[in-house]
């Protein structure tokens, strides 16, 4: 594996006019301090837990592969359940144990972990909510009880991602499995602060940064998405249920000369135990094949699979990445 670009100092803030010695930010660390167990956004430290045996219940992508080679780095046994038909099944490979359930089969999941001696469980990776709307779907999903508690009792009011996933959090709990976050575990998977690639953004995209950042916090505070795609101060694209890279091609599709922004950032209310914004090399990409040219990240609070393969790639492909935060762009703003 390619190892991490090298980093430099954290406090400093970005300057658009800096060179790209001022890039490559020093890495998460994990302060040791008293946390409220109670309080799970990003804004909380993170902290690594004690070795033991973790549950991980895995969904599509790099991400949980990740998960499972830090958490055992870090001296844990990882038992995982992955979802059927969206986890690649090589992450057996990766695990001290492995299962596979239905997404509709949360008491499967749930007799799995039990059964593994497994008593708090993280969430890792893309699980594709499109699938509860498809034709038929009580026959194709073919729920067990516990779904149908989570979906009737739970998410009758709304279908929100976090709606059904604080519900499922809530049916865990019932059979006595805490549902942790993987980033207490993986504190190196958030992206640092700074500019992470030669190429950094113009002036005229900064301005679409500034723009698309207060768009995206709105619909990140409605629970819509947490993706926007900015084209001179235009909006191409909004992530809804069909998540980022749809919305990137969209975007293209509208934005037919390419050069457009994509900004991307954690809700205001964002729980740390899941849904946390995660980019990879396939955001690249999707990118690069829909002609957007600057992804903007929220430092400290995304997730960044495999950061120094990834932006080796976004320098070949001519893609600038930034990470930065609100308050410095209010800063910027004002100036």
């Amino acid at each position: 594996m390619v190892p991490d670009r090298p980093p430099a100092g954290m406090d400093a803030a970005i300057d658009p006019a800096a060179g790209p010695q001022a890039l490559r930010l020093a890495a998460h660390t994990v302060p040791s301090v008293i946390v409220d167990p109670d309080d799970q956004s990003l804004d909380r430290p993170l902290q690594a837990p004690p070795p033991g045996r973790v549950g991980l219940l895995a969904g599509a992508g790099k991400f949980p592969f990740r998960f499972a080679q830090a958490a055992r780095a870090g001296g844990h046994e990882v038992f995982a359940v992955g979802v059927q038909g969206m986890c690649d099944p090589e992450l057996a490979d990766y695990c001290d144990g492995y299962r596979e359930a239905p997404i509709c089969k949360a008491g499967s999941m749930i007799r799995k972990f039990r059964r593994a001696g497994v008593r708090e469980v993280v969430m890792a990776g893309k699980v594709t909510k499109t699938v509860f709307f498809e034709p038929w779907r009580v026959f194709k999903l073919m729920p067990d009880w516990r779904a149908l508690s989570i979906w009737f009792h739970h998410a009758r009011r709304d279908k929100k991602d976090d709606t059904l996933l604080l519900a499922v959090i809530a049916e865990f709990a019932r059979s006595g499995l805490t549902v942790g976050s993987a980033l207490d575990y993986a504190p190196e998977l958030l992206v640092p602060h700074g500019f992470l690639t030669d190429r950094q953004p113009t002036p005229k995209q900064w301005e679409d940064i500034r723009f698309g950042w207060t768009l995206a916090k709105e619909m990140g505070r409605l629970d819509v998405g947490q993706s926007i795609c900015v084209a001179d101060k235009a909006v191409m694209a909004v992530e809804a249920i069909e998540g980022t890279d749809k919305c990137i091609e969209r975007a293209g599709e509208l934005c037919r000369r390419g050069g457009f922004t994509v900004v991307k950032v954690a809700k205001p209310q964002q729980d740390r135990r899941f849904d946390v914004p995660t980019v990879g090399e396939t955001t690249l990409r999707t990118m690069h094949a829909a002609g957007a040219r600057v992804l903007a990240i929220e430092s400290g609070k995304t997730i960044m699979i495999d950061r120094g393969p990834m932006m080796d790639l976004a320098d070949r492909l001519g893609i600038a990445v930034v990470s930065l935060n609100a308050e410095e762009l209010s800063l910027k703003a004002a100036a």
